[in-house]
């Protein structure tokens, strides 16, 4: 078995998502998870992780899902594992008991509960970007520009600007990012092959920020 992130687009009614999975279940795809990402204007915003048998294609999740009336498929990439959306707390609280460690903990960690391939925390300087914390699978590929540094907010960063390496951008890679503690230094999470990050994942991203920061600085 493979497994899939599936976002979808739904109309947030009764029996929609049950619909949707029945007709995954069509193509022999078994859901693992649901996680709610937005919803508002009567329509939600999900992301499922699913099981397919290997040797079946993904395009048949997406025929499968859009099978169903006023379903649309935002994207659908492999994915290791469930989707782990309830660990803020244990994060934080790890980060608390390691803070000398702690940004490399969040760099580890965010991945998993924002469902992004890979992490790092940047700062600008007057020599230019400095790396202080990766995760695992980030991309070694060397950063020498962060024009959006200092930053104010957290965003949604272009995928296509100058400062971004050519891989990243083959790779089709989705970028967000937010103030840790202070405007010159910032989380940045990506998501190669998307799908793209959406207004409720970029203030979760904030909120987590804001805390870290707190307890790091504290």
């Amino acid at each position: 078995m493979v497994s899939f992130l599936i976002r979808v687009l739904l109309p947030d009614s009764p029996g929609t998502l049950g619909a949707v999975a029945t007709a995954l279940g069509t193509v022999g795809a078994d859901i693992l998870s649901v996680d709610v990402v937005e919803r508002g204007s009567g329509v939600a915003v999900d992301d499922l992780v699913v099981e397919l048998p290997s040797g079946r294609l993904p395009d048949a999740l997406i025929t499968a899902a859009e099978s169903v009336e006023g379903v649309e498929v935002d994207a659908v990439r492999p994915y290791a594992g469930v989707l782990d959306t309830h660990r803020e707390l244990e994060l934080v609280e790890e980060i608390a008991a390691q803070p000398k460690s702690g940004l490399d903990i969040l760099a580890e960690g965010v991945p998993r509960i924002v469902r992004a391939g890979w992490a790092m925390i940047v700062e600008h300087s007057e020599t230019g970007a400095v790396r202080l914390a990766s995760s695992s699978a980030a991309p070694e590929t060397p950063i020498t520009d962060l024009p959006w540094l200092p930053l104010e907010r957290a965003t949604v960063l272009d995928s296509e600007e100058a400062w971004i390496p050519e891989t990243w951008k083959e790779l089709g890679t989705e970028l967000a990012a937010t103030p840790l503690g202070k405007p010159g230094k910032a989380l940045l999470v990506a998501r190669p092959g998307g799908p793209n990050f959406r207004a409720a994942e970029v203030a979760r991203l904030a909120h987590l920020a804001g805390i870290v920061a707190v307890v790091l600085d504290g």
